[in-house]
Order: structure tokens, then sequence, then C-alpha cells
């Protein structure tokens, strides 16, 4: 946690700089150049300014105030976080709390500059222009996005990631890169687009097939790729290249320029129709113009990435068996070290690392482990330090929540562990937990279903006894490449992206008491059919994920007999 002494010095410097550009207020978005929901630490500008680490959130500094908006994922990590510093949390999604516009409007309707900063560089187009709109109608306020104002105030930035690219094996792949180029280049025709703009760091790096270590537990690199008709250009660091990922490049037909020469490649492409996706492609680049007319449309790469080939199915099913001899010889260790009182949140994660790390194929983690012991499970996204990292007891709950990157496959999965008596009331919410998990795990469902859908199936135990939870159930996962991916989810909101098979999909509900305790059991399944009737084609889930549930919480009173079955 950043010092708040340091965060009053960081905000006192920003508003010189602010007060020289005549700007009333400047947004901080959680995103890079690049949309990521993890950034390299160059971009990691929102932490730098407020000490908030989540993975989502937006930090708003005016003159006189200072906000951060998050989701209820780090409500409680964000207030313990932002405690003793000006910025004031903004839990979003919540009636009485404000847009950023309208609280921007309230802060600064005294002020005399009407002019709003941001740096178009970091934030989608679809947000800008929305951002704009609303501000506009609320208090006339206009929005500058020309000033990459951390390059004036953070003296020691991070500089762009120059870690060397590594190819991902055909074994793994399963598709040559030249192959995934003609297949996207048959889908943006099909859009009206003779070329497109990728900027999505996951997506350049399946498309041509290579990998790197340019993000915290992400193997991505920091790229932007344009795709034409007859040839593609990847704009990268040159010090990035080996000799063997150049002759690569070339055997596929994929030129290479400098990471910052896009806005030149950009003018210089020469197809008729460029596409540009505006929710992920950064407002900067959006605007720069050249002798195309622009097709504004969602990128195809991401709904193509999202089904898997049999090469990268198989490499999932081998990597969760060695991901499951990890964990279940962790859980066998940990069943015995916790009657020594001497572990705790940090040093179980760290034997858990071991455990993985001598796994073949294994890259890393693919998150930073969430182990929350009682209390701290309520926390949805909690990161033990130590000197945050509670102490385990041979009594109460274990939440875990850990994956690893393979070669072959990335894996999450999620336990509540049982470490020794438990209370009534946290048998119940366990076995809540377990029943909404089982009966997604089961689902059977038609072609064109949405996991919006589904979502109620997780959630149906829970609502009877009047519990919810703020998260989404399910999210995709990428292989070997980024825990969370899109574009299908599990979620309340409509997400109207259809599960198909090939996909990969999380199944975690869970419950969480503040300051109590957190309940949430999570695998990660594969989208597979099932029948062909009359009515049509119908898949189901494959569980991918091989590791036990903790019965002994469990309260087999409220389980049916078909649930107990499993």
């Amino acid at each position: 946690m950043t010092d708040n002494k340091i965060i009053a010095s960081r905000l006192e410097a920003l508003r010189e700089e602010m007060r020289r550009e005549h700007l009333s207020a400047f947004i901080f978005p959680s995103s890079d150049p690049h949309m990521s929901e993890y950034v390299p630490s160059r971009w990691e500008g929102r932490k730098w300014i407020s000490g908030f680490d989540g993975s989502a959130g937006t930090a708003v500094v005016t003159l006189h105030s200072a906000a951060l908006w998050t989701d209820s994922r780090y409500f409680i990590a964000a207030e313990q976080q932002l405690a003793g510093t000006e910025f004031q949390l903004m839990r979003e999604c919540l009636d009485d709390t404000p847009t950023i516009p309208e609280w921007i409007a309230q802060e600064t309707k005294d002020g005399d500059s009407t002019e709003v900063g941001v740096d178009g560089m970091c934030m989608a187009l679809s947000e800008v222009e929305d951002m704009k709109a609303e501000l506009k109608l609320l208090g006339g306020l206009t929005m500058r996005t020309n000033l990459d104002i951390l390059e004036r105030v953070w003296t020691d930035r991070p500089s762009v990631p120059s870690d060397k690219l590594n190819i991902q094996p055909m074994e793994y792949a399963g598709e040559a890169c030249s192959d995934k180029l003609d297949r996207i280049r048959h889908k943006m025709l099909r859009q009206g687009a003779s070329g497109m703009l990728l900027t999505q760091l996951d997506d350049i790096a399946w498309t041509l097939n290579l990998r790197c270590t340019d993000v915290h537990c992400t193997p991505v690199f920091v790229s932007w790729l344009i795709i034409a008709e007859d040839s593609a250009t990847l704009y990268i660091k040159g010090e990035k290249l080996t000799p063997e990922v150049l002759a690569y490049l070339k055997e596929q037909n994929v030129d290479v320029a400098e990471y910052d020469d896009i806005v030149e490649g950009l003018k210089a492409y020469g197809g008729y129709t460029l596409l540009i996706d505006p929710a992920t492609v950064n407002y900067t680049l959006s605007q720069v113009r050249g002798n195309y007319r622009v097709v504004s449309a969602p990128s195809p790469v991401p709904a193509m990435k999202a089904v898997k080939s049999e090469a990268e199915c198989e490499g999932y099913r081998r990597a969760m068996l060695r991901d499951g001899v990890a964990m279940v010889r962790f859980l066998m260790w940990l069943e015995q070290a916790v009657q020594s009182g001497k572990e705790t949140e940090t040093s179980i994660d760290e034997k858990l690392y071991g455990f993985r790390s001598g796994q073949d194929l294994f890259q890393g983690i693919s998150f930073d482990t969430i182990a929350g012991y009682q209390a701290h499970g309520a926390i949805v996204h909690y990161e033990a330090t130590p000197e945050s990292a509670s102490t385990l007891k041979p009594e109460g709950l274990l939440l875990l929540d850990s994956g690893a990157q393979y070669t072959d496959g990335t894996t999450d999965i999620t336990r509540t562990i049982a470490l020794g008596p438990v209370s009534e009331a946290q048998r119940t919410d366990y076995t809540l937990v377990l029943k909404g998990f089982i009966a997604l795990s089961k689902a059977e469902f038609p072609e064109g279903t949405c996991g919006t859908q589904l979502d109620v199936l997780a959630r149906q135990f829970m609502w009877k006894a009047g519990i919810n939870y703020g998260h989404g159930t399910g999210h995709g996962v990428g292989h070997f490449l980024n825990v969370h991916e899109g574009p299908h989810q599990i979620r309340m909101n409509h997400i109207p992206a259809p599960l198909l098979p090939g996909m990969t999909i999380t199944n975690e509900p869970g419950i969480y008491r503040a300051g109590q305790y957190g309940v949430r059991t999570e695998n990660t399944m594969l989208i597979v059919p099932s029948q062909t009737t009359e009515f049509g084609e119908f898949y189901k889930f494959e569980p991918l994920t091989l590791c036990p549930i903790d019965k002994k919480p469990i309260r087999p009173d409220m389980m049916t007999p078909e649930e107990k079955r499993g």
C-alpha cells in the first residue's frame, strides 16, 4: 500500500500541472493504450495517483477534491486502500452513486475552467464519446484528450517493456498464424472492411502465435497490428524481437515496424476501408485519418479466439490434470500444516506456488492468488500482504482462488476449505453456493443461448434465501493468455454473445459476509455438444478443473439425491 503522504505529494504535483494547463479535472482510467484489464507498470497511472491497486477502477481529481469509482468486487479493498487519503470511494451501480460526469459537474461548477483532461491513448473511443456528451449536457464541460499528464508528474515512470517474444508451438496453438490471418480477413471483408487495426494485446498474441511477459501474470506483449487484404504489419519495440522471431514473422508474411510509428502507419495505410472497434481502440488512434474510410464495428477476433481449437482443448485437459495434481498435493499438505498455527495467507500462497512450479510446462501464475481466511474471504479480490496476512487456525473457512499459466493452457480454480469446525451459518452458505454451482455445471441449453440466460441457475437457491452476489458468475479463460476472456460471460446484466462449443467458461457463485467470511466455489468448464433433436442443437459443460470440493462444510439435509451424486 502506498504511503498517504506520498499520495498527497503526487496530488499536489498533479494539481500544479492542471492549473498550468487550465484544467478543472483529470480522469485516470485503469486501462492502457490497448484497453487491457491488467496493464504494464508504465500505465498504472490510476494506481500511482490513488494507491488503489484493483484491476478495475477510475480515479478523478479536481483542483479541490478526488474520487475513485470501482465495482462491488473491490468495495472493501478500495475502502481500506483509500483510507487516510482525500479520495472518496464511489461504489458503482448503487442508486446513490453519481456518475463520473455528474460528480465532475458538481465539483467544478464554481471553477474558472470548463475543461476536463484525460489521456486519449488510455480511454476507448466509445467511452470518450459517451463522456463528452454527458459532460456537455451536465455543465457545458469539454474534454481535452491530447495530454499525457503522467509524463510530467510521474518522475520515475517505468518504460515500455522490452522483454523478448517467444513463438507458441503449433502443437499447442493448433492453427498457423497465416491461417488465422486468412480467417480474420474473411471476417473483416464480410463487415465491409479491407483492413483492420488490432489493438488488444491478447488478440495480437493469439493471432500471431506469439507470447511474452510484458504484463504481470499474462503472457502478452505491447504492440499494434494492422491487417490488410494481402499484408500485415506488427508495430513493436525492435529490441523485443529475436532473430528467430523475425524469421518466423517473415515466413508468416508479417512485416515489422516500430511501436511508436503506429500513427504514421495508420496515415499511410493503403486500403479503402479500415475496421476500428470503438469499444477497444483508444480515442487518440481512432482520430487518425488517412486516405481511407473508417468502418466502426466490433472486432471479429475476440469471438474467433474464444472458440478453442481441438489442440487447445486437449491442452486445457492436460494442463488442468497437472494443475489438479498440484492442488491436491497442496490440500494434503495444508490439512496437516494448519495445525501448527504458524501458516499465514501469504505462506500458503508461496507453498501452492511451489507445488505448481514443479509441474511440466509451468510458466507462472495466471493472477495473484486470493487467499482469504475468515473475514478476508469476504473481500472478493483480496490480496494478502505481509502486513495484512492473517494466521490460519484449525477452524473456520479459507477461500482460495488461484490459477496458473502453462504453455498448453490457463487454469482458474476456487475452493473454500474448512480448516476445522465451522458455524451452522457457514455450512448453510457453503451449501447454497454448492447447490448453485452444481445446477449451472449440469445445465444443457439450446444453440443461441447466452450466459445471461443461465446465470439464474447459479443464484436461484441464494435468491430464495434473500442472498445475492455482485460479481459475474462466469468468464471465458484464454489459452495461455488472459485469465479473463470475452466476449461471452455468465452474469446478470445482458451479454448477448452466445455460448458455443469450444468456449471455456468459469462457474463461480459466491456468498460474502462482510467482516465474517466468504464462500466461493469455481471450476473452469468447456462447452461441448450435447444432443441434436427436432428442436435443434443442444450444448452442455464438460468440467475441466480436476480437484476435490471440500465435503466437510456441506449440510446434507439441504441437498437433493441428484446433487449428492454430483
